[in-house]
């Protein structure tokens, strides 16, 4: 029996002996798998945390970047001054929002490709109309006793006019660059290139450089789009001096000061094609300014900013016609400018009243040559010298939510040109029209409403004394539409 007993239990050892062996095999197998499982997560979880530490990362930086960019914004936005918060307009006809600056997205987990659309920049639409009622036929509209300087002078055509639309796409290149592209489409369906620039974004020290066709920081209006300004169309200074705006082909350098006031300096240097100047076909600079604004705020409703510029040019066969005959201006050109502005808002709170007054003042001295009847057996040439001056004061009072109430009166002084053939004898001041001595001026009146920081309408009545004798009494009606993300305006 004993013998029986013995012999089953080494059988059954000899039996489960393999059965436990292979069931040993299988669970170390399946622990294996497990382990493997185990390492597969930890690691697809640590490349998930180092991707979300990365986005993180890059997120921290576009933050701290957006931060540095409103502290520059708040001071002077791309090398402006950014308007103080006693300062600020409510009803401007376009949304004074900077956009953040663009960060391209951290590659998925497995190594997909980013996105296609990461070049994506802001784009914006200004849409201007107007409707025009003048006395005076618009095209014999001059300014007497000034060389015309053949851009954007005078009130424009009668009836409906499309204005001017601006089509402007903007973005940040990368940290170090931004860049902006600016179409202004006119009333007589030309297609121009307002501005097309890059400027930098992180020099240290306060400086700012940019490059391209820009609208120059001299005097105040002339670095503002005209759908900014306060009135429907330029003052007669600038429509005198500058052409109606002075944008260079150039660069520019700007510095803005560690003080607790705002103290900016800049320089441009150009190719010196626009007016006062002309496309002389030389290299290197044709033309340069200077500038220096200064502003700050007065107790906890007001602030200010005044400045000084000086563009100093040259002309190579400026050429204007009159009275059926050419003329040609060749020489040197230097402007001075002198601005201010004042703003109040009770307690720094524009909402529902605020006030702005604003003023400039331009002398400019011309010296060279004057042709007459270039072109003709008539042509004749002699020496040729002007001081001329002119200024312009305007009030805008927003005496309730949306509405506003502006008056403007400009004036401008031909001084006595001396002319050359004319005091030689050889040719009567007759002979010169436009140049004959006067003194334009002109008194304006608006009321706009803006129901929105993207709307404007605006009613406009002015009295033009451009020419000796005439009297031009205008009515403008205008809408300004703004649509898209639109950069923060200066102060």
């Amino acid at each position: 029996m004993l013998k029986r007993s013995v012999m089953a239990l080494a059988v059954s050892a000899a039996v489960a002996a393999p059965m436990a062996h292979a069931a040993n095999k299988s669970e170390q197998k399946e622990l294996a798998a497990i382990r493997a499982q185990i390492a597969q997560m930890q690691k697809n979880y640590e490349a998930r945390l180092q991707s979300l530490e990365q986005r993180l990362q890059q997120a921290q930086a576009a933050t701290a970047t957006a931060q540095a960019q409103l502290a520059t914004l708040a001071a002077a936005p791309a090398g402006k001054p950014a308007e103080p918060a006693v300062a600020q307009q409510v009803a401007t006809p376009a949304p004074a929002a900077e956009p953040a600056p663009s960060v391209a997205p951290a590659a998925p987990v497995g190594g997909a490709a980013p996105p296609a659309n990461l070049f994506n920049p802001n784009i914006s639409m200004i849409l201007g109309g107007t409707l025009q009622n003048l006395s005076q036929d618009p095209t014999q509209y001059r300014l007497q006793g000034f060389i015309p300087s053949g851009g954007e002078v005078g009130p424009g055509k009668r009836g409906f006019s499309l204005g001017e639309s601006e089509l402007t796409m903007a973005a940040n290149i990368d940290p170090q660059f931004a860049g902006q592209l600016t179409f202004s489409l006119a009333g007589d369906n030309t297609l121009s290139v307002e501005e097309a620039f890059m400027q930098t974004r992180d020099l240290p020290n306060g400086m700012n450089l940019k490059a391209g066709r820009f609208l120059s920081s001299i005097g105040y209006l002339n670095s503002q789009h005209a759908h900014t300004w306060d009135f429907v169309d330029a003052p007669l200074a600038y429509q005198a001096f500058l052409g109606g705006q002075y944008k260079p082909d150039g660069v520019q350098a700007k510095w803005l000061a560690p003080l607790d006031q705002f103290l900016e300096l800049g320089v441009e240097a150009g190719d010196g094609a626009a007016y006062p100047g002309n496309d002389r076909n030389k290299n290197g600079a044709g033309a340069w300014s200077v500038f220096a604004h200064l502003g700050d705020d007065i107790g906890a409703s007001a602030s200010y900013r005044a400045g000084v510029s000086y563009l100093h040019t040259g002309a190579q066969q400026r050429g204007y016609e009159d009275g059926g005959l050419n003329y040609a201006f060749s020489g040197k050109s230097a402007t001075w400018i002198a601005d201010a502005i004042y703003k109040w808002a009770p307690n720094g709170n524009p909402t529902h009243t605020n006030f702005k007054l604003l003023g400039e003042y331009f002398r400019r001295k011309e010296d060279g040559s004057l042709a007459y009847a270039a072109g003709t057996p008539d042509a004749a040439s002699g020496g040729y010298r002007s001081v001329q001056s002119g200024w312009y004061a305007q009030g805008v009072y927003q005496f309730m939510p949306y509405w506003r109430v502006g008056a403007r009166y400009d004036r401008l002084s031909s001084g006595t040109p001396r002319i050359g053939l004319v005091d030689s004898g050889a040719l009567a001041l007759a002979s010169f029209p436009v140049l004959e001595g006067y003194n334009p001026t002109r008194s304006s009146v608006m009321v706009d409403y803006s129901p929105s920081e993207f709307s404007r309408l605006r009613l406009q009545l002015a009295r033009d004394q451009s020419r000796p004798g005439v009297t031009d009494n205008q009515i403008f009606l205008q809408y300004i539409m703004s649509l898209g993300t639109h950069a923060a305006h200066a102060f």
